[in-house]
């Protein structure tokens, strides 16, 4: 049987415990978009690479190459 003696304290205190949990989850939540994979890993360093290389070609310069 529910207990009939709920009042605004015991419900005050309930929705104390319960944001402080939410406080704690929230702490230890990772944004998923936030993490790399292999692949991520390997196309950055390919990147860096072709970067230190020379051999990327800056966004302004291709749009002039190809008259756009």
């Amino acid at each position: 049987m529910i207990n009939q003696n709920i009042t605004l304290e015991t419900i005050h205190k309930d929705l104390e415990f319960l944001k402080n949990k939410i406080i704690k989850i929230e702490e230890h939540m990772v944004d998923v978009d936030s993490i790399m994979t292999e692949d991520d890993y390997k196309a950055l360093r390919d990147y860096e690479k072709e970067k230190s290389e020379g051999k990327l070609t800056a966004h302004k310069t291709l749009k002039k190459e190809l008259n756009l």
